[in-house]
Order: structure tokens, then sequence, then C-alpha cells
């Protein structure tokens, strides 16, 4: 089968999303300039650089009452500053609820019983319980071409790591089993790994 996006694809869903997978979950939370938490997830999520460390994530939808976009970036224009969680398989469940489309006063840490943290190095809460979480600064949002398409980069300012998950001095994803979107409603658990030794 070959389509073009502009013809479309004649199927009962959009396979792109299924075809670039599967892809880490960025757990972004924010807090906008009145002081009120928001916790979102995001599938368009990743690092992009060592030195400093850098990371993005894609926003592509909208709310109406947040001027062409959604709470996380809204609030994120607003205080220049968020949070990137890291999801387990423990907290899939916590992450799936604050998916829902929620008016922006709703605080997702409480409506989906999360327990919160304060970051370190930015005014912003976390999740206290993920594996690992990386408090950001903005560097910039980029405007895409379609609605409601942003890339948010963020320089990583500070760095939480759940004790449990140091084994031997590594940071250890089997021990917390990362959730991972795999399109449509399917996500997947890493429980495999495999090394493979760079050719020198």
């Amino acid at each position: 089968m070959f389509y073009t996006p502009d013809q479309g694809h004649g199927l009962p869903h959009n396979p792109f999303n299924a075809i670039v997978a599967p892809r880490p979950i960025g757990w972004i939370s924010t807090r906008d300039a009145e002081g009120h938490d928001n916790l979102a997830p995001y599938s368009f999520f990743n690092a992009v650089a060592y030195v400093p460390p850098q990371v993005m994530f894609a926003s592509t939808s909208a709310k109406p009452d947040r001027d062409g976009t959604k709470d996380s970036v809204a609030n994120i224009r607003e205080t220049g500053v968020f949070c990137v969680n890291i999801v387990g398989e423990a907290l899939s469940d916590a992450m799936n609820r604050t998916s829902g489309p929620w008016p922006r006063e709703v605080d997702e840490f409480t409506d989906a019983g999360i327990a919160k943290a304060d970051c370190e190095t930015i005014a912003c809460s976390r999740v206290s319980e993920a594996p690992a979480a990386l408090e950001c600064r903005l560097t910039q949002i980029v405007e895409l071409p379609g609605k409601a398409n942003f890339v948010v980069f963020g320089e990583v300012t500070g760095i939480h790591m759940r004790d449990d998950c140091l084994r031997d001095g590594l940071f250890d994803p089997a021990a917390y089993r990362p959730l991972a979107r795999m399109g449509y409603q399917d996500y997947t658990v890493v429980r495999d790994t495999i090394s493979l030794k760079r050719p020198e």
C-alpha cells in the first residue's frame, strides 16, 4: 500500500502514529502564572542534545479556552519552565487519566490522585513517584505547519532519579519498565533490552 497524506489513506484510522512507534512519553507538568498546576502526557517527546542536556515535546491540538493550543504550552509561554516526568508501567493508569480534555482550572495531580513534589531549580511541581524527572527552562517554541502544531524545546536544569532505579551506578529502565505509545489506543511496556557495542 502507498498513500500521500493529502489524498488520504482510506483506512478506518490514521496509521501515521502507529508507524512511528514506540514513542517515549513525556508527562509534562507545568504551572500557570497564577500558581495552578497542570499535568498532561505527550508522546511526541524525546531528548535532543547532551551538552547542555535538552529535550522537546510537541503539542498538536487546541482547547477553546487556550488561544490555539493546550494548557501545557500556554502555561510554558507564561512562566518559561516545565518538568518532564518519566512514565513507568505502575503509573500507566494515572498517566492515562491526565490525558483527558479537562478545563484549565482542573489540577490533574489532584484529579488522578498523584502525589506532587516541588522542583528544585524551577517553580513547578513534579510527579513524586516518577522514576525520573527533568526540570526544564524554555529555550524556544517553534510553530510548525498545520493547525495548533507547536514544538517546545527546553534545557534541563535539574534531574531527579528514584534511588531504586539506580543499579550498579547505572539508571536502569528495567527497574520501572518504561511505558511507550504504539499508536491508536495502544501502548507497550519495555521489559527486554539488548546491548550492541558500537564499531570502533
